[in-house]
């Protein structure tokens, strides 16, 4: 309204708001830092009164009893040959090995001469080691000779491998590299001759095809050119001698018109060849059939397979 004056308004500022408290810290901060306690050291163990006696030593064990040697008797390893027991080589490995007794005590030294009569007795080990030894047959083609290299030619050892296994093998053996060690020709076969040949690691087999008092018999067919009188014949079953020495009778008859069948019970160096020549007649082919009672069968030329248990030379 006309004549009316406005209130005067003072205005005030507002205090600032307060600050809210801090909230005090919590217990875990404020608690100082743990420290690890030092252990205390362990009170030293009262020394006891007396020392215990170390327990006395065992006596060392006597010196077993040398073998009573006799100076007139054979060899131990020889006697051991002999006896059939196993080759004179593997009669050395045996001995040292410590499997053999003689009247009761180890013998492992070589060359020990022992009685006749002595009691000979084999560590059942060495009777393990024998029946894990093997016998291969091969049949062995020409250009290849039975033992060592010579001339240039392969001995016929290197076809005894993996592949040249016959796929038709009875034999249940797995070939293992081991097989090959200490494996050797138990007999030979001339370069130009084919036909069944022996290795084996088991000494008695060697010793029973190769030894000097064998009578196995092997059997060959041998081609021939040239005339045979029954005379002549008769002089190559019987009669006949070979660098001075008598060979032993011998069956010889025809097998077809052009073969001849031998049948021996030795085995000198090319000796049917050199028969055949004392009678005017030319050997063109030469193979052996069978070796005692194991016959080369059907297996194949370069191949070879394992001896079984069950055949017998």
């Amino acid at each position: 309204m006309p004549g009316m004056t406005r209130p005067t308004i003072k205005l005030t500022k507002r205090p600032p708001p307060a600050e809210a408290p801090k909230a005090p810290p919590k217990p875990s901060e404020s608690r100082p830092k743990a420290t690890k306690a030092r252990p205390k050291p362990a009170a030293a163990r009262p020394k006891p009164a007396f020392t215990p006696r170390r327990p006395e030593a065992a006596p060392p064990p006597k010196p077993r009893a040398p073998v009573v040697e006799n100076p007139d008797g054979p060899r131990l390893s020889k006697r051991m040959s002999e006896l059939g027991l196993c080759s004179r080589r593997e009669a050395d490995e045996w001995i040292e090995n410590g499997w053999v007794l003689v009247d009761g005590k180890v013998v492992t030294t070589l060359g020990v001469r022992v009685a006749r009569d002595a009691k000979i007795e084999i560590d059942p080990a060495a009777s393990r080691h024998q029946s894990e030894q093997v016998t291969i047959l091969l049949n062995k083609p020409v250009g290849y000779v039975s033992g060592q290299p010579e001339d240039g030619h392969e001995p016929a050892m290197v076809l005894i491998k993996p592949e040249n296994r016959w796929e038709d093998d009875p034999s249940p053996t797995k070939f293992v590299h081991g097989h090959l060690r200490g494996l050797a020709p138990a007999g030979r076969l001339d370069i130009d001759s084919t036909g069944l040949l022996v290795f084996t690691q088991d000494g008695r087999v060697a010793k029973r095809l190769i030894g000097a008092d064998s009578e196995v018999e092997k059997e060959y067919l041998v081609r021939v050119q040239g005339t045979l009188t029954e005379d002549q014949l008769k002089q190559l079953r019987h009669g006949m001698e070979l660098d001075g020495v008598k060979l032993k009778p011998a069956q010889v008859s025809w097998a077809n018109e052009d073969q001849l069948r031998f049948a021996l019970r030795e085995g000198r160096k090319r000796q049917i060849r050199r028969m055949c020549e004392m009678v005017g007649l030319v050997v063109t082919g030469l193979k052996r059939v069978r070796t005692g009672g194991v016959p080369l069968g059907k297996l194949p030329p370069g191949q070879w397979r394992y001896l079984r248990r069950e055949e017998k030379f």
